[in-house]
């Protein structure tokens, strides 16, 4: 059984940090890029940072420079360092995983994603 296990999402004031984990399980980790999207409150899901099967790294213009994406594939984990949180980045934050680093990117429709985990609340507050 395929399952992405978010972890790490809470309450944090404007300025400050959290890091997001996803376990990966169920699926040949090395042969999927790994990644995140959110979806704000009204708002549709959008992709935030996607890792490459050999390292390459894809970020949202809206957390370039805060945000960084890093996997274990010892651990198959991938995790999203958050820093210089923004009240904008209140959203649930999912886990995807897929074949494509294009999609995983967010440059296909969502609907083409291989794999989501339930995902995990981030609140940032102002």
């Amino acid at each position: 059984e395929v399952q992405l296990v978010e972890s790490g999402g809470g309450l944090v004031e404007a300025g400050g940090s959290l890091t997001l984990s996803c376990a990966a399980s169920g699926f040949t980790f090395d042969d999927y890029a790994i990644g995140w999207f959110r979806q704000a409150p009204g708002k549709e899901r959008e992709a935030v940072s996607c890792m490459s099967t050999d390292g390459v790294a894809s970020y949202a213009d809206s957390v370039k420079g805060r945000f960084t994406i890093s996997s274990d594939k010892a651990k198959n984990t991938v995790t999203l360092q958050m820093d210089n949180l923004k009240p904008e980045d209140t959203a649930h934050y999912y886990c995807v995983a897929d074949r494509s680093y294009y999609y995983c990117s967010g440059y296909g429709p969502t609907q083409q994603i291989d794999y989501w985990g339930k995902g995990t609340l981030v609140t940032v507050s102002s």
